[in-house]
């Protein structure tokens, strides 16, 4: 633990009753794998474009998702509007049907007819055939935490409008990047909720966010993924069989968040005291 935790991680990892300290050490065995090349990386640092996201945009430090806590049985009145929004907009998502047609094409209108990228990767297929993709498809991105980062002169191309403040009113489970939020939603529940749904969700985030790299625009060949050790393949959404590719993982993991989405539902529910609206 020490070789890859610096000091403020291992501060912040507390002393445990006798009988949570098996179930606290398999927690952060289960979670290792993932954080301890992120630290050995950011020691060195080195960046990672597919998985420095977790730990970066998801602003949940390693130290905290390394740590087990079997969630409590109150409600502190600051966390009721937290829990009480989040419980409508998991509701709201999971009341809606999937929707699997966007194929990732939002990573795409983030650098449609861009004269600087997000990433330093080159475009896999150049600058113009990126933009003759986004041309020639329907970009119905529902996610604002995606659609605000288009390209300005992308942003009229998409089918929707998603608002920072009307998130309940878009968001479906088939979208990637509501999926990956999971995550989010559960470490703002931290430490009211057992760390083990937190670390189901980051683990469900961590495929997600490989898959949703694997089908941007950017050739990351030679990118070697954790914790497998296995290389970067591209998932070409631009053709038939990419987008085949793409729907049936979205399936996939739209599969695997909808009882993750409702264990932070029931957790909401029992926070807040009562089931009803």
């Amino acid at each position: 633990m020490t070789s890859v935790l610096g000091q403020r991680e291992l501060r912040d990892l507390p002393e445990l009753p006798e009988d949570e300290e098996a179930r606290a050490l398999a927690h952060r065995e289960r979670l290792l794998p993932y954080v301890a090349p992120h630290l050995a990386r950011r020691k060195a640092g080195i960046k990672h474009p597919v998985h420095d996201f977790l730990f970066t945009y998801y602003a949940f430090r390693p130290a905290q998702l390394l740590r087990w806590t079997p969630g409590t049985t109150s409600l502190p009145e600051d966390k009721r509007m937290l829990v009480s929004t989040l419980r409508r907009l998991l509701r709201a998502t999971a009341s809606r049907p999937a929707s699997f047609g966007c194929f990732g094409l939002h990573e795409w209108a983030m650098v449609y007819r861009a004269d600087e990228t997000r990433h330093p990767q080159p475009l896999r297929l150049g600058a113009s055939a990126t933009d003759a993709v986004v041309d020639t498809h329907r970009i119905q991105c529902s996610h604002f935490d995606a659609y605000r980062f288009f390209t300005p002169e992308a942003v009229g191309l998409n089918a929707l409008r998603p608002g920072r403040d009307d998130r309940a009113d878009f968001e479906q489970p088939g979208c990637l990047h509501g999926t990956m939020d999971l995550y989010k939603h559960a470490f703002r529940l931290f430490p009211l909720i057992a760390s083990d749904l937190i670390a189901d969700c980051f683990e469900l985030a961590w495929d997600v966010r490989i898959m949703d790299m694997r089908a941007a625009p950017y050739d990351m060949s030679g990118v070697i993924l954790d914790p497998t050790g296995e290389a970067w393949t591209p998932v070409r959404i631009e053709t038939a069989e990419g987008k085949q590719e793409y729907v049936a993982a979205q399936r996939g993991f739209a599969e695997r968040a909808a009882p993750l989405r409702q264990r932070l539902i029931e957790d909401c529910e029992r926070l807040l005291g009562a089931s009803a609206p």
